[in-house]
């Protein structure tokens, strides 16, 4: 989104308010911005003072909003909303490798299905999109995103330099495969599941917890494809 160039991105605003404000869990790598607002009210101000001459783009976690947002039309009805999905496991590795802390709640998908059944009973229609989608079929996964939230189809979107992008200084040991690929690279095929198992079997509980979530909002994602295709 950073290489469109047309509208304001914001890197995981809430991020500050779920671990300096919310719970005493500091993940590894994580360097606050001194200037940043730590509060749900503070964030949500600065995005909606954003607003006002373009477009907001930004990509949070669902377990970070999902005690707040949902009581927060003024700033929900706002958004157009999406949320992208990973397979559990593949998460819960890549997750692992950068951080052997990390708790259930933080895999994820449990609140982004949650966060989206809210939204549905606020009378939004949130798109949803796999990470395989987005893999394999970069410019038809983005091009339905961007029409889902009203932006132009822009080609030269698609690859990037690696200079550290701004937003992304706190966290930038978490992205830096993101950075140095130059574009979306397909996976690599690998079952994720034994090297899983090396980290500890209470990820594997996580997966596990995890995957009926995964599996009711995949069921969604591919019926919205189909739809889109029709």
């Amino acid at each position: 989104m950073r290489e469109r160039g047309d509208v304001h991105v914001q890197h995981e605003p809430f991020m500050y308010h779920y671990y300096l404000t919310a719970k005493d869990r500091m993940f590894p790598g994580f360097v606050p911005e001194p200037d940043h607002p730590k509060t749900y009210a503070g964030i949500r101000d600065m995005l909606l003072s954003k607003f006002r001459d373009r477009a907001v783009f930004f990509k949070d976690m669902a377990y970070y909003v999902i005690d707040d947002l949902p009581k927060d039309p003024q700033l929900s009805l706002q958004m157009t909303h999406a949320f992208l999905i990973r397979d559990p496991a593949e998460a819960a590795l890549s997750y692992a490798k950068l951080d052997q802390s990390y708790t259930c709640a933080e895999l994820g998908h449990e609140a982004q299905y949650r966060l989206y059944r809210a939204l549905v009973d606020q009378g939004l229609d949130p798109l949803i999109l796999t990470a395989d989608q987005l893999r394999h079929s970069p410019k038809e996964t983005l091009r339905r995103y961007w029409t889902h939230v009203g932006l132009n189809f822009i080609n030269h979107a698609f690859s990037w330099n690696d200079k550290m992008p701004s937003g992304w200084q706190s966290v930038s040991s978490w992205h830096l495969n993101a950075l140095n690929s130059g574009a979306i690279l397909l996976p690599k095929g690998v079952n994720p599941m034994p090297q899983l198992t090396q980290y500890g079997d209470h990820f594997v509980d996580y997966v596990s917890h995890h995957m009926p979530f995964y599996q009711k909002l995949l069921e969604m994602a591919h019926k919205q494809a189909a739809e889109t295709k029709d």
